[in-house]
């Protein structure tokens, strides 16, 4: 498998975030004070000081009016004279990596259009959540737009922290920043026009990435998948003039061996969905550019592995497909040939995600023959009618060692997880006489999606994320900016650089 070259950086341009020892004495304009429930950072009050302004009177004013130190929340204080010309006070909550996250996001919020702010921090804050702190930076940052006219201003340039000792947390910082960019590299991904982003472009955007991050790389064409027998994936795509494409990137570590255990990851990469013939409503067919964010979280988290170090031989496949009614589109009765020869007879065209997920499944299962399988999908409406919006996301397992260790990583990223039950009762709902099993019915179903993708994982460890309810925010909040939130890829991406993300797994 060849590896290719991008001639471009493809990264976006994330401030830069710096640790300085010591107490800040010189430093930008702007001093930010991240305010915990335990009052003021003494490092801070030190600065201060040196700097001639009361801190401790400068948080009771603003306590007045209003502030407090939740997470998230800010007061912006003018000085009149002096080297720093404003303080912003910050609140960090209780200092947990959630809290934290969401103070660094509202720092980053507030620096836009500034060259550098001196950030101060509470002494002995844990690496998870300092780390957390640079992941909110990073998110906080984000911006997509297509303006001509008013673009709003840039990212701040450099955020610099000190807790005033002399300790370098650098490491920590830019462990937290790549993990950030990898939420806002599936954020842009989705965010792109689907007039722009097709299978094609997302191929390329995934080969460019590969390049510049060690990665091996293989794309499918339409043809290619025809010889090899990608149906599902087929199927789906065969409706637009914008033909389907499938992906494969590699990580390998230095060192590996037959040992070395061995994660597959698949990616529902629809770039757009119309529901193809059962068409959908128009409002429901808003915001379908980013029914891939699977498919580019994916990417966005092989993009990270290398450079933080991840320990386990890692695939990702990314199925991916535009979802068009036309003269040619597949057919509500038709009956597809998935990879591997399962088959499905059709009931709903715009139950697409399950079909191109199953293909990359059985390619896992047939080629590749992994330690655990996970796939990823915003892939249901009915789990935001289970779980509602933007507090956790569906998971579903075949392994409870696999499943814990998931949702561990999601806690800690800060994308939870919610298990939900794979009850073999169901599995009648999705029967038939004329194929394997369908691929829509009534009842439960993100269990029925699930039970349908189940039988493509060949006995395997097996965890499916179904994560539409996490996928799009309806407003600037914390970490996150509106429209997609790019769910999936940092909690993948904290899975697979932990020491050992397999453990207990059987």
């Amino acid at each position: 498998m060849a590896r290719r070259t991008a001639a471009r950086n493809v990264f976006p341009t994330l401030p830069a975030l710096t640790w300085q020892p010591g107490l800040p004495v010189h430093g930008s304009h702007t001093w930010v004070i991240v305010v915990g429930e335990a009052g003021l950072p003494a490092a801070a009050k030190e600065a201060g000081k040196r700097l001639g302004v009361d801190l401790d009177r400068l948080l009771e004013v603003q306590q007045s009016t209003g502030f407090s130190p939740t997470a998230g929340a800010t007061a912006a204080y003018p000085l009149l004279a002096g080297e720093v010309a404003e303080v912003l006070l910050v609140g960090a909550g209780d200092g947990s990596p959630a809290d934290l996250r969401h103070a660094g996001a509202a720092i980053a919020r507030f620096g836009r259009g500034k060259d550098e702010l001196t950030t101060v921090v509470a002494e002995g804050i844990e690496d998870g959540a300092l780390q957390a702190f640079a992941e909110g930076v990073a998110l906080g940052s984000f911006t997509f737009h297509r303006k001509t006219v008013d673009p709003g201003k840039p990212a701040v340039e450099r955020v610099s922290l000190t807790d005033g000792t002399s300790n370098d947390r650098t490491a920590v910082l830019d462990r937290g920043l790549v993990i950030g960019r990898t939420g806002w590299l599936a954020r842009e991904l989705a965010t792109t026009p689907s007039n722009e982003k097709d299978p094609a472009w997302l191929a390329a955007r995934a080969t460019e990435l590969a390049g510049v991050t060690g990665l091996d790389v293989r794309v499918w064409d339409e043809k290619q998948l025809a010889a090899d027998g990608f149906g599902g994936i087929l199927a789906v795509g065969q409706g637009s003039t914008r033909p389907p494409r499938f992906i494969r990137l590699d990580y390998v570590p230095e060192g590996a061996n037959k040992n070395t255990p061995y994660i597959v990851l698949v990616g529902k990469g629809i770039t757009y969905d119309t529901g193809g013939l059962s068409l959908k409503p128009r409002e429901s067919m808003v915001s379908m550019k980013r029914d891939m964010t699977g498919g580019g979280s994916v990417i966005a988290t092989m993009s990270a592995l290398r450079e933080l170090g991840a320990k386990i031989k890692v695939t990702g496949l990314i199925c991916s497909a535009e979802n068009m009614p036309s003269g040619t589109a597949y057919r509500p009765d038709d009956v597809i040939r998935h990879y591997g020869g399962r088959t499905t007879e059709v009931k709903n065209t715009d139950a697409e995600g399950r079909l191109v997920l199953a293909d990359g499944l059985a390619y896992a299962v047939n080629e590749l023959k992994p330690d655990a399988l996970v796939d990823i999908a915003t892939l249901t409406g009915a789990i935001k009618v289970s779980l509602g919006s933007m507090l956790y996301g569906g998971l579903f397992a075949t392994d409870d060692a696999l499943a814990d260790n998931l949702a561990g990583a999601g806690d800690a990223a800060g994308e939870r997880l919610w298990r939900m039950p794979l009850p073999d009762v169901y599995t009648d709902l999705i029967s038939t006489p004329i194929a394997d099993s369908v691929n829509s019915s009534k009842g439960p179903g993100s269990i029925t999606a699930a039970l349908f993708l189940k039988a493509f994982s060949g006995g395997l460890p097996w965890a499916h994320l179904d994560l539409s309810s996490i996928a799009e925010s309806q407003r600037d909040e914390y970490e996150y900016s509106l429209g997609a939130t790019g769910a999936g890829a940092r909690l993948l991406t904290t899975w697979l650089t932990t020491d050992n993300p397999t453990a207990g797994i059987s």
